[in-house]
């Protein structure tokens, strides 16, 4: 698992760069300023838990137990439910367009996702 999450890290990493910039200069023009607060909050945990995946993946690639391939698994999950509807939510309010209830619960999801993945991070170096 070591080398997935290096390159789920990786890649992760560079989108939430490629990403800002585009929260910084393009949306500028499409959305009110705290819309972009709101996409922005995205852009810095996606970063966040890019790094978190790396630092699992040199920490698995020394000792591997489940935990530690669990708490990637949901910071991996956490970034496509959290930052994933907050892009989506700016999406569609860039776009003019209703937003579903729906989607304003799965950005919780996601944040109980990363929850749980730093106390499977805390078990799995309890555990080591």
């Amino acid at each position: 698992m070591h080398k997935i999450f290096l390159i789920l890290g990786t890649v992760l990493g560079g989108l939430a760069v490629a990403l800002g910039a585009f929260g910084a200069h393009g949306l500028k023009k499409l959305v009110a300023p705290e819309t972009i607060a709101t996409y922005q909050t995205g852009v810095h945990y996606q970063m966040y838990h890019a790094l978190a995946l790396i630092f699992l993946g040199i920490l698995t690639e020394r000792t591997a137990n489940s935990f530690l391939n669990y708490s990637g698994l949901m910071f991996l999950g956490g970034v496509v439910f959290f930052s994933g509807s907050l892009y989506l939510i700016v999406s569609m309010q860039a776009m003019n367009k209703a937003i579903p209830t729906y989607i304003g619960i799965i950005t919780p999801v996601g944040g109980l996702l990363f929850i749980i993945g730093w106390i499977l991070l805390l078990l799995g170096i309890i555990r080591k």
